[in-house]
């Protein structure tokens, strides 16, 4: 190929690593608006994870977090580890299996906090959930280091495991972060701003082949 788009830092990174080529990084589109909430002001209680329930995702990660330090968490989604993850999962753990996607925007808005314990080459869900104003805790690695900002929309924690987890679990403090600046960050990655990096990116490129 004569170009090549990443969708994260981490995966540009990757890139030149295997391939030896530059590319350009273009973060994908994230439907922001169908999350972004009418009152940034509304009680919100525990902690919300969601995705298709494998391996890759580490659910397991955050139920056994949360069981560990006695906190509340909603898992919203399915998958084939959901009957071990419902085994391992304390009594402040909740399923909510499939969800309407129209209601999983009310669990992220209600919510105190997203976690996502898995690297992910981006992250779309997450980036939701700050769309809902919601702070997220989340695995520092991958695609999570493009728009994370500890102490202002979320925190990370840096080992994969229920123990190292916890910990940020329990430190946290909802209070301190001002849910509609999160939301505002979010548009960073909105649709919009999806069409406006890659038209730009089109012409830019199709100016350099010309030349």
């Amino acid at each position: 190929p004569n170009f090549i788009i990443a969708n994260s830092t981490a995966v540009q990174q990757r890139i030149q690593e295997f391939y030896n080529r530059d590319s350009e990084v273009i973060h994908p589109p994230v439907d922001t608006k169908r999350f972004r909430p009418a009152d940034f002001n509304s009680k919100r209680s525990g902690f919300v994870t969601a995705g298709r329930q494998t391996p890759y995702k580490k659910i397991d990660l955050a139920v056994q977090a949360c069981t560990l330090a006695e906190l509340p968490l909603k898992v919203i989604g399915d998958g084939p580890q959901h009957r071990k993850l419902k085994k391992m999962a304390g009594p402040t753990i909740e399923f909510l299996g499939f969800v309407p996607e129209e209601e999983i925007a009310k669990h992220f808005q209600q919510a105190e906090a997203f976690i996502m314990p898995n690297e992910d080459d981006f992250g779309i869900t997450p980036v939701e959930a700050m769309s809902a104003g919601t702070p997220v805790i989340a695995y520092k690695a991958g695609g999570a280091l493009d728009y994370m900002k500890p102490g202002v929309n979320g925190e990370f924690f840096s080992e994969q495991t229920p123990e190292a987890l916890a910990k940020v679990l329990k430190n946290f403090n909802p209070e301190k972060y001002n849910h509609k600046k999160i939301s505002e960050h979010a548009e960073n990655f909105s649709i919009e701003t999806f069409h406006k990096n890659i038209e730009h990116f089109i012409k830019k490129s199709m100016n350099e082949k010309a030349s």
